[in-house]
């Protein structure tokens, strides 16, 4: 059984990078997940929104569809999901090409979660901004295939301390494959941890300014953080995170004490 506090965590990223799962293979794996003890820990199957008629399903499912050339694809990608049969779209992850309009995003209106992914550029505020007056939600990129597209401690901490200061809930792409933060052994890369995200988000929440956040997301002792998770009260102040692994996660909140075993 997943404790309450982790339920919906990880969205099944299965067919993006590094996984790069065939969408078929993607869709009977996410289905065997659904049928498993472990069940609880996933969110939705996320899939681009121009491969959602690849869909051919046995069973219904719950499908977060990416946005990846901005807003104005999204209308047209939801008409196509809509025909195909046993998907509801629960949650749209849209992407802000340089060059987009801003006020482009305010014709989204579909009464579902949407969340933009947050530039890690100049126009972060404005985004910022145009998230916070739609009543949107945010994604923040935590990595990715190349060293670039992982930011540092104090970025990332900046972005979570801006989201808790407006109430704006958000997810992370990319990058936590395990709990606490890490160097990867292949590829040298520093990752985030999971687990370390979560924390740094609760103490946001709780009124904790960005250089508290930064030290928080520079732990790498995952027993130590599973100490301070295990002792959060409530709901979790961050959504959820994309994973092409779930058995990564899952292993790593088995491990720690924090997950029954399967």
């Amino acid at each position: 059984m997943i404790p309450p506090f982790f339920r919906r965590l990880c969205d099944d990223s299965a067919v993006f990078p590094p996984g790069n799962a065939p969408l078929d293979v993607a869709v009977r794996q996410h289905l065997d997940y659904r049928a498993s003890a472990f069940a609880d820990l996933m969110g939705p199957l996320v899939v681009p929104m121009d491969r959602a008629t690849e869909l051919e399903l046995g069973a219904r499912m719950d499908v977060a569809l990416t946005a990846p050339a901005g807003p104005g694809s999204v209308a047209a990608g939801l008409r196509a999901a809509d025909r195909t049969a046993g998907v509801t779209v629960v949650s749209i992850e849209v992407a802000v090409p340089d060059g987009t309009n801003i006020d482009a995003l305010r014709t989204i209106t579909q009464d579902i979660d949407i969340y933009v992914e947050i530039p890690r550029d100049t126009r972060r505020d404005d985004i910022f901004d145009a998230v916070d007056e739609f009543g949107y939600r945010a994604t923040f990129r935590t990595g990715g295939v190349t060293a670039d597209q992982y930011p540092d401690e104090r970025e990332l901490a900046a972005s979570i301390y801006e989201a808790a200061r407006r109430e704006i809930h958000f997810k992370a792409t990319g990058g936590l494959h395990h709990a606490a933060r890490n160097t990867d052994p292949d590829n040298r890369f520093e990752q985030h941890g999971f687990l370390n995200v979560i924390l740094a988000a609760e103490a946001a929440h709780s009124g904790a300014r960005i250089g508290e956040l930064e030290k928080i997301l520079a732990i790498r002792d995952a027993d130590v953080l599973a100490g301070l998770v295990a002792g959060i009260e409530g709901q979790r102040a961050f959504a959820s995170f994309g994973t092409s692994s779930i058995r990564e996660p899952l292993d790593d909140l088995v491990r720690l004490g924090l997950v029954p075993p399967q």
